[in-house]
């Protein structure tokens, strides 16, 4: 039996956090700021960055919406961009996620 790759894991990454040479797969909440037809712009505090994602995945995004991202990480001329291999928009703002996050972390 041929042995299986295993695919990168998507480590949780603050935006300026990201290296682009060693990152592979990194997982980002931030607010939309703008939608393009084949990408969005996000920002989660630390910074910012394009993010390329499918039509389906974009249909339901709008400007203002908490998002998660599990992507591959692209370098660029000027830093990076990344592809979403998943986009989840959270029913709750990136302050409201932090708090409950945080809060769970001392409880387990």
């Amino acid at each position: 039996m041929p042995e299986q790759m295993r695919r990168a894991p998507a480590r949780p990454k603050d935006i300026e956090e990201i290296d682009a040479q060693n990152d592979i797969r990194v997982r980002v909440i931030g607010t939309v700021l703008s939608i393009e037809d084949d990408s969005i712009s996000l920002d989660d505090g630390t910074g910012s960055v394009e993010v390329f994602a499918d039509d389906e995945q974009l249909e339901d995004v709008e400007e203002q919406d908490t998002v998660r991202i599990l992507g591959r990480v692209l370098p660029a001329p000027e830093g990076f961009e990344l592809q979403a291999e998943a986009l989840h928009v959270l029913s709750v703002d990136r302050e409201t996620y932090d708090s409950v996050k945080k809060i769970v972390k001392t409880t387990s």
